[in-house]
């Protein structure tokens, strides 16, 4: 009688554990299947995306020596006569900006200074780095950072995204006036003012071809005044790849009504631009 008790009171335990079991086989086959479905899923929605490939450069050269080479420095920047040799070699040796990130932003600057003129040259280097290469690249990044700079100057972004500007109305033809009697001119008579020399040229702003994967150039003058002359500053920006190089050149005249030429000014820092360029391709 007590083995049967006993018999009894197993029996019913090893029924429990034996059904615990059973349902515990079940739940390991749905997730089991649930599991196989989800990765397929995921292969299905492409959440293995390929990130974008960082960008070329992963450094900034030195802002005060590349590209800038001394000679071309004295074409852009005059010396004084008063300067000792150890003077003019700090002044070609330009002054780094500060800079927290040195992989970042670094720049440069230089100063020339004569009796005719003072003339302000800067350069600076900007890599741009992509926090999400699954949305876009350094190289996106540093084009949507031009396309801003170029949009702050105004200026149309180059092909066909590029909107028209409207063309101004063109004025109605005036009515011609009855011809006067010509008088002839006295022998001797000074020329007619039509006859002076024309203007200097304005080369302008502009989107510039040829200089890195996008580069415009934007030139202004001063306001006008009657008894100081007007400086003329012209600043490139161009880019290669996820670097953004900007070039400032500033020349300002001692003497009052004097104007920069448009041309010359233009020339030395496309110049000196083209240099920065091949320096970064090297």
């Amino acid at each position: 009688m007590q083995r049967k008790a006993v018999r009894r009171r197993v029996l019913p335990g090893i029924a429990m554990l034996t059904a615990l079991a059973a349902g515990a086989a079940g739940l390991t086959g749905c997730t089991s299947g649930s599991g196989d479905g989800s990765t397929s899923d995921s292969k299905a929605g492409g959440s293995s995306a390929t990130p974008a490939q960082p960008g070329k450069y992963r450094s900034l050269p030195a802002p005060c020596k590349a590209g800038a080479d001394t000679k071309k420095l004295k074409g852009m920047l005059p010396a004084g006569d008063s300067l000792t040799p150890e003077q003019r070699d700090q002044m070609y040796a330009g002054v780094a900006d500060a800079s927290y990130d040195g992989d970042r932003h670094v720049g440069c600057r230089w100063t020339g200074q004569s009796p005719e003129e003072t003339r302000l040259l800067s350069v600076g280097f900007e890599r741009v780095v992509s926090y999400d290469r699954t949305t876009s690249s350094d190289d996106d990044k540093a084009k949507q950072v031009y396309v801003r700079r170029l949009t702050d100057a105004k200026l149309p972004f180059p092909g066909p995204t590029a909107s028209p500007t409207p063309a101004a109305p063109t004025p109605a033809a005036p009515t011609p006036a009855a011809p006067s009697p010509s008088v002839p001119a006295a022998p001797g008579a000074p020329a007619s003012p039509s006859a002076s020399p024309s203007a200097p040229v304005e080369l302008g702003s502009r989107v510039l071809e040829g200089l890195g994967s996008d580069a415009f150039l934007e030139d202004k003058l001063s306001p006008a005044g009657a008894s100081a002359a007007q400086s003329r500053t012209v600043r490139i920006v161009f880019r290669t790849s996820n670097v953004i190089v900007t070039i400032e050149y500033s020349v300002q005249p001692a003497l009052p009504g004097t104007v920069p030429p448009s041309t010359e000014t233009q020339d030395k820092a496309r110049q000196l631009a083209q240099a920065l360029a091949e320096r970064l391709s090297e």
